[in-house]
């Protein structure tokens, strides 16, 4: 089994960070959802699904099933890229909506509920309500990722959510600082990278 450094999480958006589990951290891509092993554990990383219920599902899942179900989620992935790279940089328009479909019919299909729960504190007595779901199967792990990306449009502004400028990356985010100006989608990767270049460059100006 191919190994693959932990899934980055640098968007500021767990719906963005889905559309970034495929990326080139360094010189070769890696998709963190090729099969459905990287499927379970790009979702325990992101602590969007109980690791019990991931561990009851690849139990009880059928030879191949968590692979089908990891091609739908980059099938998903795949077409919530293209919605907000057409739509990022400026307002959502509410014509939008017509484009959301495939995520309405995903979200449809959930079978989430509330129920109350002891108190998760040691320090604090009483009950909490809680939101779950039936996991009824394995496509069920995509409702989460559903949910996420929901959160994208109905929770970020699309003027905010930038391409990192690194000339081979790929990687968006949401940017929530003051003045509005990241460019990067880490400091450490393509700004260091940046910082590098520019460093070249002017020796190499001061060469000439």
């Amino acid at each position: 089994m191919q190994s693959h450094p932990p899934a980055m999480f640098i968007a500021d958006s767990l719906g963005l960070d889905f559309i970034n589990s495929i990326a080139t951290p360094v010189d070769t891509p890696v998709d963190w959802i090729a099969d459905g092993g990287g499927l379970l554990r790009w979702l325990a990383q992101a602590k969007l699904v109980p690791s019990g219920v991931l561990d009851e599902l690849a139990a009880r899942a059928q030879p191949g099933e968590l692979d089908d179900v990891a091609g739908q989620a980059r099938d998903l992935r795949e077409w919530f890229r293209g919605f907000v790279r057409k739509h990022r940089g400026t307002p959502l328009a509410p014509r939008a909506l017509r484009e959301l479909e495939p995520l309405n019919r995903l979200l449809a299909s959930d079978q989430a509920f509330s129920r109350i729960v002891p108190h998760r504190h040691d320090d604090h007595d009483g009950f909490a309500l809680e939101r779950t779901r039936r996991w009824r199967s394995a496509e069920t792990l995509l409702l989460p990722i559903g949910e996420a990306m929901a959160r994208v449009v109905c929770e970020e502004s699309f003027s905010d959510i930038k391409a990192c400028e690194g000339p081979a990356c790929t990687l968006m985010f949401a940017d929530h600082t003051r003045a509005r100006a990241r460019r990067w989608c880490s400091m450490a990767i393509c700004g260091n990278r940046a910082k590098q270049a520019a460093h070249r460059s002017r020796i190499k100006d001061r060469g000439a």
